[in-house]
């Protein structure tokens, strides 16, 4: 994720929030910074880890409230993490017993069945 599109989508969430001026200027300041043609490139693996980066600043760590609107955001953004993980993983187990009802093998009385309903019909 490029990083300035990432402080965007922090920013938005902290608005959602209602943090404070100080913890939303400190994500322009730095936008500002990312905005540059040297640091276009600039890359990051996720918004967590962009909020835990806004939380070392010193910015963050002199002003407590700035660090409490960071450190709500991250919350926020484990509980959305854990929140998909486990949608992933039961769409996962449900494609599983899926696949495996599909494979198994067949009694002989189901064969007689379908080829009943078959006659039936």
């Amino acid at each position: 994720m490029n990083v300035s599109e990432g402080l965007q989508r922090i920013r938005e969430r902290l608005l959602d929030n209602g943090a404070r001026r100080e913890t939303v200027a400190l994500v322009d300041a730095i936008a500002k910074r990312a905005a540059l043609p040297a640091a276009q490139q600039a890359s990051a693996q996720s918004l967590l880890q962009l909020a835990r980066m806004l939380q070392r600043s010193p910015v963050a760590t002199n002003n407590i409230d700035v660090y409490n609107d960071l450190l709500r955001l991250e919350e926020d953004l484990e509980a959305a993490g854990a929140a998909y993980r486990e949608r992933m993983a039961a769409e996962e187990r449900i494609a599983d017993a899926a696949a495996r009802e599909a494979s198994d093998p067949k009694s002989r009385q189901y064969y007689k069945q379908q080829k009943e309903k078959k006659r039936g019909a």
